[in-house]
């Protein structure tokens, strides 16, 4: 139960990192395929060094003497943390992406309502097809 729970909390960091880099290329470009291509070349670095050092810690805490360092570590989570990281999130996650193409970031009119719009770096990103009209409407674009 261990296992699978620190497994868990680890591979949802790698996810966190590809989709969030993933999302902010298709915001900019609305092009699934570069913004998957993209944002796996932008962040494949980080989680493959960081699945690399977890897996090393988790190897490290095998030779632990206590009875929790051993079965909340070892072998069986270093193994699992990088095939998650290499095959689910390196592999799996960017081929179902690429199949699904623009269904990936579907989301119903009344959600799309409710949700907040969040913009970490402070700037306005367009994620409707009525702002990317505006602004290309204020830059002139098309004449």
């Amino acid at each position: 139960m261990m296992l699978f729970a620190i497994v868990f909390g680890l591979s949802m960091d790698y996810e966190v990192f590809l989709l969030s880099r993933i999302k902010e290329e298709y915001d900019l470009t609305r092009d699934n395929a570069t913004a998957v291509a993209d944002g796996l070349a932008a962040t494949a670095r980080v989680i493959t060094a960081a699945a690399l050092d977890h897996g090393v810690r988790l190897l490290g805490l095998r030779a632990g003497r206590g009875p929790v360092a051993r079965s909340c570590s070892g072998s069986g989570s270093a193994v699992a943390v990088l095939i998650d990281a290499t095959i689910v999130r390196m592999v799996l996650v960017p081929a179902t992406m690429e199949l699904l193409g623009d269904r990936n970031w579907w989301l119903p009119r009344w959600l799309d309502r409710v949700l907040p719009r969040v913009h970490i770096e402070g700037k306005h990103v367009p994620t409707t097809i009525e702002e990317l009209e505006r602004r290309d409407e204020l830059v002139g674009v098309g004449d």
